[in-house]
């Protein structure tokens, strides 16, 4: 069937929230969250072949290892491969002590059960409780009345309670999730919640966490906003509760419709590494997280080796990142287009000469330094590419800085490379293309330089000598010049009558140090008018100069 004309027969729209003095959207997050993984349950249960026990360890320690202090470890009841997990994982000692675990458990009091039992040992832990509370549940799925529904999580609480009071050892944390918040009765959310809270009895300082899924994403983030800020201001002890959010991104808005849900007021945060998660996946901890940090907020979890943490989750649920993820895709701080490239570029520079940290370049929000990238990967080339991309490339992968008249007379060869491959080019095939065009470094050039010396004369001028050969034959020839360079021009136009006109000459250090190399870059002009480039490498930088009055003449022979 194609899609309908008018899908409002199909689809209603979805309902305001009445709150018409919402505060959200005057405040800003100054803060982190606490922040929940759910990787290893909600995120487990949704790839395809759900992760075994090796890989499930070796999430949880890439876990703690970036900071996450609150883990949902599993879903015990769901079977014995679950329960052991947990179970081995509590009696390993391997749980550090400021790090909490969490299971989900259905209100159902075996399951419940069961999920202490897999928890038995732990120094504090985290049981959470849900059950569907929205009218489409409750009508469709359940067949009940909301004051059933309402016991359902009532009796589920009680459990907790007894459960918990049978293992005292333990640190037990409640948390109560209305499954399907996002598509249910405000009011009788609050009531559910109300109910859990008299059973669980929180206080300030042990407080129950109220979680409010958006199950299935429904809205634009400001309504979820909205409804967690309603929630907020009506719920009784408020100060007794740890709001948490659960967004997931059915509408493609997961991480926003959490954003925007802090400015309402909520304190916690659950989501899973780069959004994965049940379809569309849920809230992006990475993402939000390295929101924060662009804004100033240190979002207390550690990114800074981010392709590390690419490889384990890849690894683990055998789902790759996509190349255009915010942050952590190879290719989000990758420039093709001219244009974009001749910006970050200037960028860069600009950085170089400035006087503060401040993070100012365009394109990119975010150093990727800070994440463990190379700039290296920050400007690549194809044929959408203009000047400014090669010349990053050949800078940082040479150390050559290309004059800005010598970039646009390189361009072309490079459009060409481009087009004839049919594809992105390389740092390799650029200095290829650099070494062809301007006979450096190559064997096949006509003039090459064998030796050479200098001396003043006692006119003032420079005397040139040097053996130079000539498609494989040396010859010795000489030359007088008001300096080195002019020198070896005469030269060539008298031994070879090669005449070239100096129109601009520049030099720079490759690297640093004793060992550093000289990159010199000579631009001339022929009798006809022709501009000619030439370029020398060479540990002296007096040797440069010479290498590019050749690799002029080796152009102005061949062109």
């Amino acid at each position: 069937m194609p899609m309908l004309s008018d899908p409002g027969r199909k689809y209603a729209s979805f309902p305001q929230v009445p709150l018409p003095d919402r505060q959200w959207p005057t405040r800003t997050i100054t803060a982190p969250p606490r922040w929940l993984s759910t990787d290893l349950r909600d995120g487990n249960q949704a790839i395809v072949d759900p992760m075994d026990a090796h890989k499930k360890n070796r999430f949880f320690d890439l876990l703690c290892e970036i900071g996450v202090k609150e883990i949902e470890v599993g879903f015990p009841s769901a079977g014995k491969t679950e329960f052991d997990f947990i179970a081995g994982l509590v009696r390993s000692g391997r749980v550090q002590d400021d790090v909490l675990v969490q299971v989900l458990t259905q209100s159902r009091e075996d399951l419940i059960r069961t999920s202490f039992a897999s928890l038995e040992g732990a120094h504090a832990a985290i049981v959470h409780l849900y059950n569907a509370v929205s009218p489409a549940w409750r009508e469709i799925v359940f067949g009940m009345s909301r004051e059933q529904v309402r016991d359902i999580a009532v009796a589920g609480a009680k459990v907790m309670r007894d459960e918990a009071g049978k293992q005292p050892g333990t640190q037990w944390h409640f948390e109560y999730s209305p499954e399907t918040f996002s598509t249910a009765e405000l009011d009788f959310s609050l009531e559910v919640c109300e109910a859990v809270m008299a059973v669980l009895a929180p206080t300030p300082d042990h407080p129950i966490i109220l979680n409010l899924p958006a199950t299935v994403e429904a809205s634009t983030p400001n309504i979820y906003a909205d409804q967690v800020e309603y929630f907020i201001r009506n719920l009784p002890n408020r100060d007794s509760a740890v709001i948490s959010l659960h967004t997931h991104n059915d509408r493609g808005t997961g991480v926003a419709a959490a954003e925007l849900a802090l400015m309402a007021g909520a304190d916690r945060v659950e989501g899973c590494l780069f959004g994965n998660g049940e379809r569309t996946g849920n809230c992006c901890l990475v993402t939000m997280a390295l929101n924060l940090y662009t804004q100033g907020i240190d979002p207390a979890l550690d990114f800074s080796d981010i392709d590390r943490v690419i490889e384990t989750v890849e690894y683990c649920n055998q789902i790759p990142v996509h190349e255009r993820h915010p942050y952590g895709g190879e290719l989000v701080f990758t420039a093709f287009s001219g244009s974009h490239q001749d910006a970050i570029k200037k960028g860069f520079a600009a950085a170089e000469r400035q006087n503060d940290e401040r993070w100012r370049v365009p394109y990119l929000p975010i150093d990727p330094a800070d994440l463990g990238r190379s700039y290296e990967a920050v400007i690549r080339v194809n044929s959408q590419s203009g000047k400014g991309g090669f010349a990053w490339v050949l800078e940082q992968d040479q150390g050559l800085k290309l004059p800005k008249r010598m970039q646009a007379h390189f361009s072309p060869y490079v459009q060409r490379m481009a087009d004839r491959l049919g594809r992105e080019l390389t740092a390799a095939d650029i200095w290829e293309a650099f070494r062809d065009a301007y006979h450096v470094q190559t064997a096949d050039k006509h003039f090459q330089l064998v030796d050479y010396e200098e001396r003043r004369a006692a006119d003032g001028t420079r005397l040139f000598t040097g053996t130079i050969s000539v498609d494989g034959e040396e010859q010795t020839v000489s030359g007088r010049g008001n300096g080195l360079i002019s020198s070896v021009l005469t030269t060539i136009e008298q031994a070879f009558g090669l005449s070239l006109e100096v129109v601009d000459y520049t030099e720079h250090a490759l690297g640093t140090g004793r060992d550093a190399r000289a990159a010199a870059y000579l631009e001339c002009r022929t009798p006809g008018g022709a501009i000619i480039w030439g370029v020398g490498i060479d540990e002296d930088v007096a040797t440069a100069s010479v290498r590019a009055v050749l690799s002029a003449a080796n152009s102005a022979r061949s062109g």
